[in-house]
């Protein structure tokens, strides 16, 4: 079955740079270095990927994080719980903006 992404397109992901190598580059520089250990270990730096990667609904970053964090040392626990924290942190953010709703609600005089 087709599917509009396609897994064998993340191990490619390098070849973004042919457009733009200096900026590629760059932006590859800094991204290995934000996942070396640093006040966060790399376990704890690949959960915070993987939970970040469900909220912004990225399926490339699951399949890459998902094996990360194994590697790493996370458990499905820890992996589940990093997701359910990143889900809530997304609902909590849509329910907050219900307040501005409220708040034309109550100036509409409705």
């Amino acid at each position: 079955m087709d599917t509009y992404y396609k897994p064998e397109h993340l191990p490619n992901f390098g070849t973004i740079a042919e457009g733009a190598p200096e900026l590629a580059e760059k932006f590859f520089a800094w991204y290995g270095a934000v996942f070396e250990e640093g006040a966060l270990s790399t376990r704890e730096k690949s959960l915070i990927a993987l939970a970040v990667a469900h909220a912004v609904q990225c399926p490339y970053c699951i399949d890459a994080y998902a094996k990360d964090a194994l590697e790493k040392g996370a458990d499905l626990e820890q992996m589940t719980e990093a997701v359910h924290v990143a889900s809530a942190i997304r609902g909590g953010a849509s329910l907050v903006h219900g307040v501005q709703m409220l708040e034309h609600v109550h100036k509409l005089g409705m």
